[in-house]
């Protein structure tokens, strides 16, 4: 029978041989008894073993000869068995040989990833807590605790980020165990697209989660397992009611090898299509199919339909689907980062009529007009061909998503910090220098105001001389005090200095604000997620500038001037030498007592008021260095609490690059592998012989680097839409 086929269809001798060598697993399919065959109908255990004896194109070329009721009854045992048979086995054997090795690797790289999170966040406390125990500084403040005040709330905005990276891989540990034993393939689209119609075509199973009209009917994902193979039915896509739908699909993501995304031909919008960033961020191979709407459950618009199936995908006219194909090419492009994904037109509602009694006669050309065998025909190449590859890809290409996005984060916390650290060094030179400046304008303001209040009391010298000309000398010293009393002298001495701090008290603050601000802008400007208190946005608003009163409380506020007396002392002695001046005339005594009262008087009152600039100067200086030394202590503790930070953030980048790392080495060999049809046991000693170096843009680009030159059986093409990412395989003499 199989010459006169070969001779009738012109099969080669080389073929023919072939085929015979299968045939000996005859026997075996006799004997073979498993749960799986026992499954099948008689029908089709008898066709398997004849697929394994000739070949799956064969049988369909058979199909399309056979008398009508002959045809559909092979049909429908081929649908009977679509995920069974010789090759499924065998690529289930594999794809379960190649899983148990690959789950050690991500098994390894997921542990010490959720151990370096959690050293991390451990770490930043440590850093947190030995701030605490610094004392800096002297009286009633500790700069090292403001600080550490400070630094807690940045902390626990980390912690945060930590805590939500942690439970990220615990789930990636779990979905990877649980993609451990089983093929998977996930229907996913929005609601009311045909997954759960896609999901019994190929099932046999779940007519009633069809949804009738606007109602959807699949609120959790609905698994079918059978022999390794799991086909999960998801919730809709951004279905009314809600977000837990849309959590309840990205559940299965990580666990699933393909993703069959549906979409409508009545409904192709971007927002549909934003989903796949997501998918993109696991590096899930995608397979679009594009649910054809048309309801044939009107008898003429189905007669209609069966007399050209074939103008409902054509790419042109009044029906053509080609404009709807070239959207979901750019969405794509723009979503998913690439358009290497296969986009399979087909109609499922033909597909469902298919399976139903009413239509039993029209079986056979409703199931082939639906064109859901080339769909089917992906998924069987998704195993078949390609399912040890899709294995890696979910054990290990992906799973670098569940360490590149701690990863990537850190990566920005590390530069964020470190940034800061150097903009706050930057800062505190401009606040030292703003602090100066200050400094200068309080001083001359302050030395202008002491001018003036003595220019008041130079100006009463000649009038008190010649109104006491001939007072003794206690009448003299309390009529000069009255005089400095009634100009508010001494009261004036005190209040400007006080005045001038209280000046220089606001500058530092303005200052200290407007530094504040800028870092507020900067920061957010860069992104991460150190924004001084994301949560409550005031980190500058309230706790930055806070530090203006912790620096101007450490450096004592309020000045205590000591002023030296003010008394006459010295105007006695001119007195009495005027006394002994019997024969001058009144005039002239009251002249020369006039002038002895007032060189007196002035060269006291310049005495007095060089003794109160130099003793303001002092204390002034004093004060405004005090300010300085707590602004300095304050940033210099700062900048270390969060440059130990940044060191911490680092040393956690470090591991968990080294985490993907070793997961992309893995990876690259199981490529290299596939792309030469080599195999071998995945190890340490294998990945090294065979991998020199990778550079993986995850999700985008993936270059590797063999120790030698590699006969490559896939082409580039093929290697790029298998993976779904723009990879290449280079020899050690090429650079990346």
């Amino acid at each position: 029978m199989v010459d006169r086929i070969a001779q009738l269809w012109g099969i080669s001798q080389r073929e023919i041989e072939r085929m015979l060598e299968e045939a000996q697993g005859l026997r075996n399919w006799q004997s073979h008894t498993d749960d799986e065959d026992n499954q099948l109908s008689v029908g089709a255990r008898l066709l398997k073993g004849a697929e394994s004896i000739l070949s799956r194109s064969l049988i369909t070329k058979l199909v399309e000869l056979a008398p009508e009721n002959v045809g559909q009854r092979i049909e429908q045992l081929q649908r009977e068995i679509l995920l069974s048979g010789p090759e499924y086995d065998h690529a289930i054997q594999q794809c379960s040989k190649i899983a148990s090795e690959d789950f050690k690797y991500s098994d390894r790289a997921l542990r010490e990833t959720y151990t370096a999170l959690k050293e991390l966040g451990n770490n930043i406390q440590q850093v947190i807590e030995g701030i605490k125990q610094k004392t800096s500084g002297s009286g009633e403040y500790q700069t090292a605790k403001g600080v550490a005040e400070q630094l807690e709330q940045t902390r626990q905005q980390l912690s945060i980020e930590i805590l939500r990276d942690l439970e990220a891989v615990r789930e990636a540990f779990r979905a990877k165990q649980r993609a451990l034993k089983h093929f998977s393939i996930a229907f996913m689209g929005r609601t009311k697209a045909g997954k759960s119609t896609l999901h019994a075509v190929i099932t046999g199973e779940g007519w009633e989660a069809i949804g009738i009209g606007k109602q959807r009917t699949t609120r959790y994902n609905r698994v079918y397992e059978w022999k390794n193979i799991r086909i999960i039915d998801t919730p809709g896509i951004g279905a009314p009611g809600g977000k837990t739908d849309e959590e309840i699909a990205r559940s299965v993501i990580e666990e699933a090898d393909v993703i069959c995304y549906v979409v409508t031909d009545d409904s192709i919008q971007e927002s549909e299509f934003a989903f796949l960033e997501i998918l993109k961020e696991k590096t899930k191979p995608l397979i679009v199919l594009l649910n054809i709407h048309y309801n044939l459950r009107d008898s003429r618009r189905l007669e209609h339909f069966l007399k050209d199936p074939d103008r409902w995908f054509a790419l042109e006219g009044k029906s053509g689907i080609g404009g709807h194909l070239n959207r979901i090419h750019r969405y794509a492009k723009q979503h998913y980062a690439n358009d290497y994904l296969d986009v399979i037109p087909a109609m499922l509602l033909a597909a469902q009529l298919s399976r139903e009694p009413e239509h039993e006669k029209q079986s056979k050309r409703l199931f082939q007009a639906s064109r859901i065998q080339n769909f089917l025909d992906s998924i069987r190449a998704s195993l078949i061909d390609y399912g040890a590859i899709r294995r890696s890809q979910t054990l290990l290409g992906s799973t670098v998503g569940s360490i590149d996005a701690p990863y990537q984060w850190i990566s920005e916390q590390a530069i964020a910090y470190n940034d800061l650290a150097k903009q706050l060094q930057e800062k505190q030179q401009d606040l030292k220098r703003q602090i100066q400046t200050a400094q200068q304008d309080s001083w001359e303001q302050l030395e202008v105001n002491i001018r003036e209040i003595f220019q008041t009391a130079f100006d009463q010298v000649k009038p008190f001389a010649e109104s006491h000309w001939e007072s003794n000398e206690n009448q003299m010293n309390s009529g000069w005090k009255e005089r400095l009393k009634s100009l508010k002298f001494e009261a004036r001495l005190k209040i400007a200095p006080e005045e001038a701090s209280q000046h220089f008290q606001r500058s530092v603050q303005e200052a200290i604000e407007e530094i504040g601000n800028e870092l507020k802008i900067i920061s957010q400007l860069q992104g991460g997620s150190f924004k001084f208190t994301q949560q409550d946005s005031n980190f500058f608003d309230k706790d930055f500038v806070r530090i203006s009163g912790m620096v101007l409380v450490a450096a004592g506020a309020i000045l205590a001037f000591v002023f030296p007396p003010l008394g006459l002392l010295g105007i006695a002695g001119g007195i009495a030498s005027w006394l002994s001046g019997q024969f001058k005339s009144r005039s002239q005594k009251r002249r020369e007592a006039v002038k002895n009262i007032s060189k007196s008087l002035n060269r006291q009152l310049e005495e007095q008021q060089e003794q109160v600039f130099q003793q303001v100067k002092g204390h002034f200086e004093s004060y405004c260095q005090s300010v300085v030394t707590a602004a300095d202590a304050y940033f210099e503790e700062l900048i270390q609490g969060i440059g130990a930070i940044a060191n911490q953030l680092q040393f956690a980048q470090a591991k968990l690059s080294n985490s993907s790392n070793y997961l992309n080495r893995a990876y690259a060999k199981r490529i290299v592998d596939w792309a030469t049809d080599q195999y071998e046991p995945l190890t340490d000693i294998s990945i090294s012989n065979r991998i020199r170096k990778v550079n993986r843009v995850f999700g985008r680009s993936f270059q590797i680097q063999t120790t030698t030159a590699l006969p490559l059986t896939k082409s580039q093409e093929e290697i790029c839409k298998i993976l779904q990412e723009h990879a290449s395989i280079q020899p050690t003499n090429t650079k990346l």
